[in-house]
This record gives C-alpha cells, structure tokens and sequence, in this order.
C-alpha cells in the first residue's frame, strides 16, 4: 500500500476514485455529510471545492492505494486563523468496505499526524460518530474525548447521531 498527497492538478484523474470511497461510505451508513443515496453532483462539488482549498494551501487529502487503486483516504484541514496557526482538523477517514481491517484507516492517520508535524501543526481535532469503529480507531491512536453533542449531525438515513470530539497533541 502507497499514501501520497493528493495533487490538485490531476483531479479529473483522480474523480472517480474518490467518488467511489465516498459513495461506499454513504451506502455503508456512515456519516460523512451526505444523506443516501449520494446526489453524485453534490459529490461531484465536494470534491472540487476540497481539491480548490488544496490548490490554495489550506488543506490536505492523502490517498491510499493498493495496486494504483484508491482504497481509502482522508483530509487535513489546517486552520487559517493566525491564533490557531497551530491545528489542524482531520476530516473524513474514508476506507473502502473491500479493504477494511487491514490497517489502512491507521496507516492514514499515521501519515496524516506525520505530515500535520510537517506543516508545524501540533494539535489535531476531529469529531466522530458516537460508537462508530472509527471512534475506537481514534481512541486506540491516543485521541481523547473533549466530549459529546447529540443531533449534532445527521446519518445518511436521515435519523440523528451523537458525535464525540476529540483531540491529539503532536509531539
């Protein structure tokens, strides 16, 4: 398996593939920001305007590949604000449901820290579905609970969900 950041300028290469992680995770039940069945347009967007915000400097995706095919990925968004130089948010870990319990969600995570200390962030911040496995993924990665917002979001079946946020300090 390969993590290589995403680069904005082969996004049409790039599209499908991405399509593909998100419209397995939104089938999967899983709450991305997308209710199901996913409006491929509205992904489409999605794509394109985090592809924009990479091209500008302001956030990151790492892809994961096995065999050149996209099996997982996920997003670094660094805070803009001159007081919070310091962070960054993880956004949508995204693994294949083929490609699940072989590492691929830690080995993502591990290269989205390492490359978070690279640009001189040293606080990550994410928020996860309640219960989830990724929420026990985080915790086993030494992130820890600053605590618990219901209905905070919906899952793609439109009921609510509690989701946890947590926090890592890089060292």
């Amino acid at each position: 398996m390969t993590i290589d950041p995403l680069n904005p300028l082969y996004l049409r290469d790039e599209l499908r593939g991405l399509m593909a992680l998100l419209d397995d995770a939104v089938q999967d039940g899983a709450s991305v920001g997308f209710l199901a069945p996913l409006d491929r347009t509205m992904g489409e967007d999605y794509w394109r305007d985090r592809c924009r915000e990479v091209a500008q400097g302001r956030r990151m995706i790492l892809l994961a590949r096995e065999q050149a095919r996209m099996v997982g990925s996920v997003q670094l968004a660094f805070a803009g604000q001159q007081n919070g130089a310091h962070r960054a948010e993880i956004e949508r870990l995204l693994v294949a449901r083929s490609a699940r319990r072989r590492g691929i969600g830690t080995a993502l995570m591990r290269a989205a820290e390492a490359a978070a200390i690279e640009q001189g962030r040293t606080l990550l911040i994410l928020n996860t579905r309640t219960g989830d496995p990724a929420h026990a993924l985080y915790l086993r990665l030494g992130y820890q609970e600053a605590g618990t917002i219901p209905k905070f979001a919906r899952n793609p079946d439109g009921t609510w969900n509690t989701t946890s946020i947590l926090f890592k300090h890089l060292h």
